[in-house]
């Protein structure tokens, strides 16, 4: 049976593909693809999932019957799963093949068809996969760590837009001592998963010499026989630098990494109920909050032992590898061209460089906080902090040109001339943009953003549409950029009109103007009507 909870979350948490998700959970993409699209239909069931649902009660609320699917032959007696299980845990040196002799004579005394020892074998082990939940490895002190996400986001709500982003939580564990450490992530891609795991180890104050991870797309990148995946690059580098292996789960094997997979338990149906109740508008915040309570419950005494998670940690810790003297650092490596305005574009961000640096091509190298830009040669340029969002402009006033008027190419004259070949209203817009950023060069792009929809529309489109911007105190490049097709195809020229409307339809099929005329149809349907009946014979 494949893990639905599992396919349900990689899905509508992570956002994953159809074949990503394929490759975690070990079955096929169509597979995957024909659950999701029944789960949709399905009127019984939505996400977020019912809390301590399992995957039999999914299949079955999904495609409206039991998961066996009828497919086993009831003549066949069916063997006692959960006692054998229960054999094969508690005593020692027990094997499948004296249970199965045991179940052999049990049938024929009672004259019932038994399995094949082959058979007894194989669906004890789809009834292992299916039931066994709780099954746990022994917990070693100082052996390994479990990390992976937990199932459940929450919502981040950005102060001045009002976007809600969703918040993935990483739980990574000690199994010994049960030691949790949690936090809050916004990206789940490679330099935050990295980060992290940084986090994690410098909580626990050491690593193990096992760290065993989930097939996520940020660690494995393909685990076909479990014993030599397929590692991410940059986590294999990481284990490396902190003189750990990495060892994931078998694919739709959750009982592979139980603790962890306890941990997310423990965290969903406990305080996450609180933070959940709580809105944010900070990433920061929300960690704050997570690892307040988090500290309450490693320190909370155990129902079952004497003491806690962090009295046990303390011992554990003992046993713990040293961790090397600096972190691993997540570098991501690109080229950028610096444009006219003395700006790089990087992860949707811009970043100034020196004004020597014009027009020229420059190495960009970039961890979770900092962005360094070198020459192609390989010498140090400067160095900025990595934006905190889309858009923002990062700027370093002594790479900027002491004066920009009449500085090669752009300039605030430059742009307010050309801006008053087409109006007015143009020319106001453009000041007002001019204006709009702390560093005047920041404009720059938009400014020519705007004067370039005077080639693609006409210049009187474009002064209209300045003129509506200005009326309606709305004077930036997306207000620009979003009104002046409107405008276009009420005041444009036929040509201008016509490569609206080229545009618009590029790719599509037109239909000839006669393919609907009521007389060609009915004689398509004549015609249709007789190739059917053709050959036909007729009783009377």
């Amino acid at each position: 049976m494949l893990d639905y909870k599992s396919i349900i979350t990689k899905r509508y948490v992570l956002n994953l593909s159809f074949r990503e998700i394929a490759e975690q959970v070990g079955g096929s993409k169509s597979g995957v693809s024909d659950f999701i699209a029944a789960f949709k239909r399905c009127d019984r069931l939505e996400y977020p999932l019912p809390e301590g649902i399992t995957n039999y009660a999914i299949y079955e609320m999904v495609y409206g019957k039991p998961a066996d699917g009828g497919e086993r032959d009831a003549s066949y007696a069916l063997p006692d799963y959960a006692e054998i299980h229960k054999q094969m845990s508690s005593r020692q040196n027990m094997t499948l093949l004296f249970l199965w002799n045991r179940y052999k004579k049990q049938c024929i005394k009672s004259e019932e068809k038994y399995y094949s020892y082959r058979q007894f074998c194989a669906r004890y082990a789809i009834w292992c996969d299916d039931n066994d939940e709780t099954a746990r490895f022994n917990a070693v002190i100082g052996q390994t760590i479990e990390v992976d996400f937990a199932g459940q986001t929450f919502d981040l709500i950005s102060p001045s837009s009002g976007e809600i982003t969703k918040i993935v939580v990483f739980v990574a564990i000690l199994p010994y001592s049960q030691m949790i450490y949690a936090e809050g992530m916004t990206s789940t891609k490679e330099p935050q998963w990295i980060e992290v795991n940084n986090n994690a180890l410098k909580y626990f104050g050491g690593v193990t010499p096992i760290i065993i991870c989930d097939n996520c797309k940020q660690a494995v990148l393909a685990n076909t026989d479990w014993i030599q995946p397929d590692l991410n690059k940059d986590y294999a580098e990481w284990a490396e630098h902190n003189g750990t292996t990495v060892l994931p789960a078998k694919v739709r094997r959750p009982k592979y990494k139980s603790h962890v997979e306890n941990a997310v338990g423990i965290l969903e149906k406990g305080f996450f109920h609180i933070l959940e109740e709580r809105q944010y508008f900070s990433l920061e915040a929300f960690n704050e909050d997570l690892w307040e309570e988090l500290d309450k419950l490693n320190h909370e005494p155990f129902k079952k032992k004497d003491h806690d998670r962090y009295y046990y940690w303390k011992e554990e810790q003992e046993e713990l590898l040293e961790l090397p003297p600096e972190p691993y650092v997540y570098t991501e490596r690109k080229v950028a061209k610096v444009s006219g305005d003395c700006h790089i574009r990087f992860d949707n961000a811009y970043y100034s460089v020196d004004k020597a640096f014009k027009h020229k091509p420059v190495m960009v190298k970039a961890t979770t906080d900092r962005v360094k830009i070198y020459s192609m040669d390989g010498h140090f340029i400067c160095e900025h902090m990595r934006a905190s969002h889309r858009g923002q402009w990062i700027t370093d006033p002594s790479h900027l040109p002491k004066d920009f008027n009449g500085y090669r190419d752009w300039s605030a004259d430059f742009f307010i001339k050309e801006a008053m070949t087409v109006g007015p209203n143009t020319v106001a817009v453009i000041k007002r943009i001019l204006a709009s950023r702390k560093y005047e060069i920041q404009t720059y792009r938009l400014c020519r953003g705007v004067l370039a929809f005077a080639k693609k529309y006409e210049k009187q489109v474009l002064e209209e549409c300045c003129r509506q911007a200005l009326s309606q105190g709305h004077v930036t490049y997306t207000t620009i950029k979003n009104t002046i097709p409107v405008i276009a195809e009420e005041i444009g020229t036929p040509e201008v009109r016509s490569k609206i409307n080229e545009e618009r339809n590029r790719g599509a099929f037109v239909m000839n103007a006669d393919a609907m005329d009521v007389d060609n149809l009915l004689k398509k349907s004549s015609d249709l009507a007789a190739k059917t009946n053709h050959g036909k014979k007729v009783i009377k």
